[in-house]
């Protein structure tokens, strides 16, 4: 049977970052591996910033969002039996920051994905700098994906100092009681910096496993809180220009909402391409191969005429 990898975090704990180097370790040893970029959002950044992995060894689909939930759950079971058929070792399925874990769970145990896969392991990537306050939607899906981690990685520790590292892990913790989840959260977590990771600790996670805990359900299909605003065809300032500034302005005005994310492509002067990648704690913007002129705002209750105030003058017309 094909074991099957859920990587799950909130946006921007770094899951993308997290499956570059996970990947090409499971290729390094042997497997043939698919991944499965199974997005909140219409529209899928990730799957471009994932490309380079494509090759023998890896094949790369998603199942993009911007549908209903039964919608977007039919596509994602069709996708997974397409892949079934493709003899892969291993599959990783990286869902957007906003998903329900169970979802994952309901999908294995259907016909006919029941007879072909099996559950391997279940990752959780949490920022090591994870914001103190958030809404209890937030808390709830925080919770959600850390229950039934059979590994929990801190991302961005190299940034961190030791005592935001431990009130990330007490946040956790917090989170697990407040959903009546007996888990408590220790030792077990990986905080070491992933860039030093040796073959030990890769085969350590690969071999994680899942847990079982039990918790109290939010609905979330209920909570339409969540939302993305796109800008196709945009034209964004060169960073010379004040590229930094101009996201960090949006991130930090409330007026705009609750933004979580903002991910994208820069198309430069010269011909080249900058991946964007930001959150209100840290801004990249970073020289990628292939991009495409598009902007992603994800985030809880966004005003879109404030956000346009502040990106609608960059689309192409």
């Amino acid at each position: 049977m094909i074991k099957v990898d859920l990587i799950t975090g909130f946006l921007g704990a770094g899951k993308t970052t997290f499956i570059k180097k996970y990947a090409r370790y499971l290729m390094e040893q042997g497997y043939t591996i698919g991944i499965l970029e199974n997005d909140y959002g219409a529209v899928n950044v990730d799957m471009m910033l994932l490309q380079e992995l494509q090759g023998e060894k890896c094949d790369l689909s998603m199942v993009a969002g911007g549908c209903d939930a039964d919608c977007h759950r039919r596509r994602f079971k069709t996708k997974l039996i397409a892949m079934g058929m493709s003899g892969y070792d291993r599959v990783l399925i990286e869902p957007s920051g906003i998903f329900d874990v169970d979802e994952f769970y309901d999908v294995l145990y259907e016909e006919p994905l029941c007879r072909w896969y099996e559950k391997g392991n279940v990752i959780a990537i949490v920022d090591g700098g994870l914001e103190e306050q958030l809404s209890p939607q937030s808390e709830f899906l925080l919770a959600s994906q850390i229950a039934g981690a059979g590994t929990i990685l801190l991302s961005k520790t190299s940034q961190c100092e030791k005592e935001e590292i431990a009130r990330t892990i007490r946040h956790m913790n917090r989170s697990l009681e407040n959903v009546r989840c007996s888990r408590q959260l220790s030792d077990e977590i990986i905080t070491k910096d992933w860039d030093s990771f040796t073959d030990a600790d890769w085969a350590r996670i690969a071999s994680g496993g899942y847990g079982h805990a039990s918790y109290v359900k939010h609905p979330l299909e209920d909570d339409s809180s969540y939302s993305t605003q796109y800008y196709l065809d945009i034209h964004l300032p060169e960073p010379e220009q004040g590229l930094e500034t101009l996201i960090r302005e949006v991130m930090e005005d409330f007026s705009c909402g609750n933004i979580f994310r903002i991910k994208g492509f820069l198309k430069t002067k010269q011909g080249g391409w900058l991946e964007i990648n930001a959150t209100r704690r840290n801004i990249r913007l970073e020289p990628i191969g292939n991009g495409q002129e598009v902007l992603i705002v994800i985030g809880e209750d966004l005003n879109k005429e404030r956000i346009d105030d502040y990106f609608g003058k960059y689309k192409n017309t």
